[in-house]
């Protein structure tokens, strides 16, 4: 019985992403309350919000693009929980991002995750933050200053919670 209310605890404490990721997701992605093609062909709605469900010609409410934020931070969090890292809220809110612009698998696939693993030094892991600035085989400046932002984010030590 102990364990199993041990386990409902851990389970409460789950660390959440923080209100500043919020902000700074919506500043990276924009709100665009109708459905267009972002830097890598995909369709987009909503703040960066991308699946089977939109459409070109879509459109959206703030209200609902906020709801769409919110479940796809929410899946970016259940699929970095499923790592099984310890993490600050510093390292959590990089890695829902970097999942929130690039998806799990590429994050699970990633030198980053492995160097993470690794104990990798905060040189090694910023330079792989920064290897991940290309869309559509261009360099952008939008997704170099997301990764530095990450990478410092990553190694913040600010206490900054939810």
């Amino acid at each position: 019985m102990t364990f199993i209310n041990c386990r409902a605890e851990r389970r409460t404490r789950k660390m959440k992403s923080s209100n500043l990721l919020l902000e700074k997701l919506k500043d990276f992605e924009g709100l665009r309350l109708e459905a267009y093609l972002d830097a890598a062909g995909v369709p987009t709605i909503g703040y960066g919000h991308t699946g089977r469900d939109v459409k070109l010609g879509d459109r959206i409410t703030k209200y609902w693009a906020n709801d769409l934020l919110r479940r796809d931070v929410e899946a970016a969090e259940k699929a970095i929980d499923l790592l099984g890292l310890t993490l600050t809220q510093g390292q959590l809110d990089a890695l829902v991002s970097f999942t929130f612009n690039l998806g799990i698998d590429r994050l699970v696939k990633s030198t980053l995750l492995q160097t993470i693993r690794e104990g990798g030094t905060m040189r090694q892991i910023r330079r792989e933050f920064m290897r991940w600035v290309y869309a559509g085989g261009e360099k952008l400046r939008g997704l170099e200053k997301r990764r530095q932002w990450e990478a410092d984010r990553f190694f913040s030590n600010d206490g900054y919670s939810y």
